[in-house]
C-alpha cells in the first residue's frame, strides 16, 4: 500500500461516502473505489459496511484507522522535518573541527554567519584529524575544519588561512628570549605532542622530518590545553599554535606561563581549511554556512 492511499481512507472515513471523498480528492469514483478494493484485498478483511453510496466504517476499519492516522501522521512529522532541516532559514548544520581552532576560529566563523540566520541550529563536534574526517565520510558531519589539506577524489577543500607555529617552551627555559629558533637546535629536547592521527601532530613530525630531527616524546595527549600545561610545568617543549580567544570581536593570544618562540625557516606553519564531501548533497542551510565561511575567510588575522 502507499501513503497516497492511507490519506484517501481516512477522507473516506470522514465523509462515508465515495461521491464526497473522490470530489474532495480529485479523484474518479471508480478510481477510489477499486483503491479502496485493492486496501481490504491486502488487508484481508472489509473496513465498512455498505449501505447503498453510504459507507459505516466497521470493526475492522475501527482498528485499521487508528494505524492508518498515526502513520500518516509520523509520515507528515518526517515532511516537517526535513523541510525544517533543509531550510536556509531554520535548517541544521553539522560540523567537526581541531581542537585548536574551537576557542577563536570556530567562534569568529559562527558570530559571522547567525548574524544573518539567528534560526539555524549547530551541531558540533571536536577531534583529531582523522576523527573529524572519519564523522565526515560517515555522514555525520556535513563539514569539517581540519590540517593539513586531506586527499581524497570525493573531497572537496577550500584553504581558510595559515595558522603560525611556534615552539612552545617554559618561561625559564633557554629559549624563552629568542627571537625564533630553529628546530634543530631544539633536537635534544624532550617534546611533548598530540597523539598520531592528529592534524597538529602530522604538522609536527612534518617539520621534524624536514629539520632531520627525531625528538624524544614524554608525552602524547588528547587535546592541546593538556600539553599547554604540560610544557608550563617543564615536562618537555611542543610545537603548537598560540593560544586564543575569540571574545566579541576582539581575538586574544598568549599564555602567561608560556613563552611561544616563531620556528625559523619556512615551514613554520600549517593551513587550515574548510572540507566536505563534493558528491553529496548540502542542504540550503549548510551551503548557507559553508559561503559565509569562505566569505569570511580574508577578513581572518
Amino acid at each position: 500500500m502507499q501513503i497516497e492511499e492511507l490519506h484517501w481512507f481516512t477522507v473516506l472515513c470522514e465523509t462515508e461516502n465515495v461521491g464526497r471523498a473522490a470530489a474532495e480528492l480529485g479523484l474518479s469514483q471508480p478510481g477510489l473505489s477499486r483503491a479502496l478494493a485493492r486496501l481490504e484485498a491486502e488487508i484481508g478483511a472489509p473496513l465498512f459496511d455498505r449501505k447503498g453510496r453510504v459507507l459505516t466504517l466497521n470493526r475492522y476499519g475501527e482498528a485499521y484507522l487508528a494505524h492508518a492516522r498515526r502513520v500518516l501522521g509520523e509520515a507528515e512529522a518526517g515532511r516537517r522535518a526535513v523541510a525544517e532541516l533543509a531550510s536556509p532559514e531554520s535548517g541544521t548544520v553539522a560540523m567537526a573541527f581541531l581542537h585548536t581552532v574551537g576557542t577563536w576560529l570556530v567562534p569568529r566563523l559562527l558570530l559571522s554567519f547567525r548574524a544573518e540566520y539567528p534560526g539555524v541550529r549547530f551541531q558540533l563536534i571536536q577531534g583529531g584529524s582523522a576523527t573529524n574526517l572519519a564523522a565526515l565520510e560517515r555522514g555525520e558531519v556535513d563539514l569539517a575544519i581540519t590540517s593539513p589539506r586531506p586527499a581524497g577524489p570525493k573531497l572537496a577543500w577550500r584553504s581558510l588561512r595559515r595558522e603560525r607555529l611556534y615552539l612552545a617552551v617554559p618561561v625559564g627555559h633557554r629559549f624563552a628570549q629568542r627571537r625564533r629558533v630553529r628546530l634543530t637546535e631544539a633536537a635534544a629536547e624532550t617534546f611533548v605532542a598530540n597523539k598520531p592521527g592528529t592534524g597538529l601532530r602530522e604538522s609536527s613530525e612534518e617539520l621534524w622530518r624536514e629539520a632531520g630531527i627525531t625528538p624524544a616524546i614524554a608525552f602524547e595527549g588528547d587535546d592541546v590545553a593538556t600539553l599547554r600545561g604540560m610544557v608550563a610545568v617543564g615536562l618537555g617543549v611542543a610545537v603548537l599554535p598560540r593560544a586564543r580567544t575569540y571574545d566579541g570581536g576582539v581575538d586574544h593570544g598568549g599564555d602567561p606561563w608560556l613563552r611561544y618562540v616563531p620556528l625559523a625557516g619556512t615551514g613554520g606553519s600549517r593551513e587550515l581549511g574548510l572540507v566536505w564531501r563534493a558528491d553529496r548533497w548540502a542542504s540550503p542551510a549548510v551551503a548557507a554556512f559553508r559561503e559565509s565561511v569562505l566569505a569570511t575567510a580574508p577578513e581572518l588575522p
